[in-house]
């Protein structure tokens, strides 16, 4: 299935012509740069930096972060296909992913949790609870691996 995969018409358009790869992988870093961006700062007001920054204000950004989410989604499965069978057995893209699972799951139980009790916080001045910070603590740990991970996959 991987070997059809690499052959199909969009693998073969990432992976041997002079446009494909260079422009899934520059999506790819603008993705990251605004999922990761938007998160981690999410996490870290959470965790009490920034706290000029409401937590409504970084709320609100949830969706342009959802978004980038996508467009690293989207370009990563593009560039997976034009090396499918190798990354399937990399030990650092499985890695990768399992930890970018692990982190969607965190954004969306904190964003669940600040969605509900951002206004709260802000209104009181009183610092995220305890489970939030814990999971917005895990949350940065996730994607600093995830990162890491994508960047070893070149070279194991």
């Amino acid at each position: 299935m991987f070997e059809w995969l690499e052959y199909s018409a969009i693998a073969v358009w990432v992976g041997e012509s002079l446009y494909g790869y260079p422009f899934m992988l520059a999506l790819h870093a603008v993705g990251l740069s605004i999922v990761v961006g938007i998160f981690a700062m999410r996490d870290l007001r959470l965790l009490g930096f920034f706290s000029g920054i409401s937590y409504e204000s970084i709320d609100d950004l949830r969706k342009v972060g959802w978004a980038g989410f996508g467009v690293n989604a989207v370009s990563g499965c593009f560039l997976f296909t034009s090396q499918a069978t190798i990354f399937v057995e990399s030990t650092p893209f499985l890695s990768k992913i399992s930890m970018i699972f692990l982190a969607a799951i965190c954004a969306a139980i904190i964003q669940n949790r600040m969605r509900d009790e951002a206004a709260a916080w802000d209104e009181s001045g009183t610092a995220a609870v305890g489970s939030v910070r814990a999971i917005a603590v895990l949350s940065l740990m996730l994607w600093v691996g995830a990162i890491i991970s994508g960047r070893l996959v070149a070279y194991l």
